[in-house]
């Protein structure tokens, strides 16, 4: 109880010092994961469009050498930005860049390579999950839309990708909290997180465990909180789990809720009367609109 006493006066002292410091880098945390994450989407809907443009041996030679070079260049990056640590990507990036060229080539804001290297690392994943998404998708979706004149673009758009985002949704929430926690590599490029904050303060009172309690809190609740509320839209994209069929609309027929206005009057085919005149008609007609309020001809 000593212990856990000491850990909470300490922990309290720290907040009471340092409480906008943890703020500021919990803040420059979630805007990082968030952008991220939505570039990398963006990232992984073009890789899978792209990656599954289909081609056939009828196909020219320059489309289906373009269209391979395409899924090779798609493959590459994937296999290698998912192969290596996100810490050694920020290194090559950051400080790689200026050094093959010289300082030539550098990154000015640290923002702007931080928010670069998690959005490449996260489409490299979103580029796989929208790949499975898009092959989750009955064919003959796809084969339905190309029927009616669509091209790939416009089926990707208007009829695959809009089923295929709520299947990867869950990944799409995953990378989001993934991206949470791997921001914290970014201290190595002297990007001010969550976890850099913690570094810092470490360094000033040498309080390494309470400080580390409360990033441990902090990451926790950010990641709970991000998991309720993408299962609330999960759930909201889902709609209700039953429906009911509108049955008031005039122009709703289903099969035993329509009843023949004009059953056994000359309107009716299978009647004997089929033949009637055109006045005769107007005069059944008039009669059933003041019986019914409407009749088969007014529709």
């Amino acid at each position: 109880m000593d212990s856990f006493s000491t850990l909470i006066n300490d922990i309290g002292r720290l907040l009471d010092v340092y409480w906008k410091t943890y703020l500021s880098g919990m803040g420059n945390t979630l805007v990082l994961a968030i952008v991220a994450t939505l570039i990398g989407c963006v990232i992984g809907l073009v890789c899978g469009i792209l990656n599954t443009i289909p081609y056939t041996k009828s196909d020219s030679p320059v489309k289906r050498f373009f269209l391979k070079l395409i899924r090779a260049i798609i493959r590459i990056y994937v296999e290698v930005f998912r192969g290596t640590p996100m810490v050694l990507q920020a290194v090559f990036i950051y400080y790689g860049v200026p050094y093959v060229t010289n300082n030539a080539m550098r990154f000015d804001s640290v923002w702007v390579a931080a928010i670069l290297i998690v959005s490449i690392n996260t489409g490299a994943y979103m580029a796989e999950s929208v790949r499975g998404g898009i092959i989750s998708i009955d064919p003959g979706q796809t084969e339905g839309a190309k029927a009616i004149g669509m091209n790939h673009f416009q089926t990707m758009t208007s009829v695959i990708l809009p089923q295929a985002i709520r299947n990867i949704m869950p990944q799409i929430g995953n990378n989001f909290i993934i991206n949470v926690k791997d921001t914290s590599v970014m201290f190595i490029i002297t990007f001010t997180e969550f976890f850099a904050v913690h570094r810092n303060i470490v360094g000033l009172n040498y309080m390494y465990f309470p400080s580390a309690t409360i990033e441990m809190i902090g990451y926790l609740a950010v990641t709970l909180t991000a998991s309720l509320i993408l299962r609330a839209v999960e759930k909201r994209m889902d709609g209700k789990s039953s429906y009911e069929l509108v049955q008031t609309d005039d122009l709703t027929m289903t099969a035993g809720t329509y009843s023949h206005p004009d059953r056994g009057t000359p309107f009716d085919e299978r009647s004997g009367e089929f033949g009637a005149t055109e006045e005769e008609r107007k005069r059944i007609r008039i009669a059933l609109k003041n019986r019914n309020g409407s009749t088969r001809g007014d529709r």
